[in-house]
């Protein structure tokens, strides 16, 4: 049940669904649309109606604008699934299929990638991390370049929040492993709850995974007996949301997300940014800059809405009790 938002950050100027759903495309054009994705495998980002639910999103989004694969619209799939080696190889193919606009998932190796072969083609990211710390834009206000899209950077401080939250739900949790990649143990946002972890009395352990494999990380995990999990924000997080969570169950270790997704397939408690509204303003975006808008002159916008679930379903199978506080500021409660 949905109770209200938890955080509000001073929106941007995007324009909002209902106005966009009533512009059409009015040329007889077809539009090519590159889909470029770091993880999510090609089968669930195919047909009229994908398995991924941010591929749904944009197909249905682009659907309710006029833009229709098979008439107006051609849509390249491009996907590494999690072979990150070959991100240049397939930048450098499709490209060279000539679309207006390629939308990228939320990992900024791939607009880097892309960055290397083409400057002209506008390139749309739903959800960066530090996009001008990345070297992927000049400034948030004016990018510059063939690059924009939404952060999804709330503050420097939101990575740190999700740690205060997991000891909140589990307050006698002293051992916490972090589900994650190395370059992703050590990004700013990263270092900084390392920090936060000493002055909350929690030792932060990295389990290290690979985009493609979470077998070593799960290992390390098993042997350091940790007392619950932190699962780092990424594309392989979103895609293997299933396996993540299972294993938090059959481990009975508690872990916060930071996708919703992950807690609707039975992780306990996610807080992140709300992926599902960053698609939906990518459709906007991708559909004015089809019209003629310059990248380099959109400013890249930071979230507006965010996610606060717990799933008290698997609280109960973990035997954890969830304080009234938390629950009483959850944006949804799952029972």
């Amino acid at each position: 049940m949905r109770r209200r938002d938890f955080i509000k950050i001073i929106t941007g100027s995007a324009a909002t669904w209902p106005l966009a759903a009533r512009a059409q495309p009015t040329s007889k054009k077809i539009y090519r649309l590159g889909w470029f994705f770091s993880a999510t495998p090609l089968p669930e980002m195919t047909g009229p109606d994908p398995i991924s639910p941010v591929g749904k999103i944009l197909v249905h989004g682009l659907r309710d604008l006029g833009y229709v694969e098979g008439q107006n619209l051609i849509l390249d799939r491009v996907s590494a699934e999690g072979r990150y080696e070959r991100i240049g190889e397939l930048a450098a193919e499709l490209v060279s299929r000539n679309p207006d606009v390629i939308v990228i998932g939320a990992n900024n190796k791939l607009a880097q990638g892309l960055q290397r072969v083409t400057k002209t083609v506008p390139i749309v990211m739903p959800d960066s991390e530090d996009p001008i710390g990345a070297g992927l834009v000049k400034s948030l206000a004016r990018p510059g370049g063939n690059i924009t899209g939404f952060s999804g950077d709330a503050s420097l401080e939101f990575e740190t929040k999700r740690l205060e939250l997991l000891k909140q739900a589990v307050p006698d949790a002293v051992r916490v492993a972090f589900l994650g990649t190395k370059d992703g143990w050590d990004s700013p946002a990263i270092q900084r709850v390392r920090v936060a972890a000493q002055k909350l009395g929690v030792t932060l352990v990295l389990a290290e995974q690979t985009p493609s494999s979470y077998a070593d990380a799960f290992a390390l995990i098993d042997r350091d007996r940790a007392d619950a999990l932190f699962v780092a924000r990424s594309a392989p997080t979103y895609v293997n949301s299933h396996l993540i969570a299972d294993f938090e169950i059959k481990e009975r270790l508690p872990a916060i997300y930071p996708y919703k997704v992950n807690v609707t397939d039975g992780g306990l408690i996610c807080y992140g940014v709300d992926e599902d509204d960053l698609w939906r303003r990518t459709v906007v975006l991708i559909d004015k800059i089809l019209k003629g808008a310059n990248p380099a002159d959109i400013p890249i916008e930071q979230p507006t809405k965010f996610d606060f679930v717990i799933n008290l379903k698997t609280a109960k199978t973990l035997g954890l009790a969830i304080p009234p506080r938390l629950l009483a500021i959850a944006d949804e409660v799952i029972e």
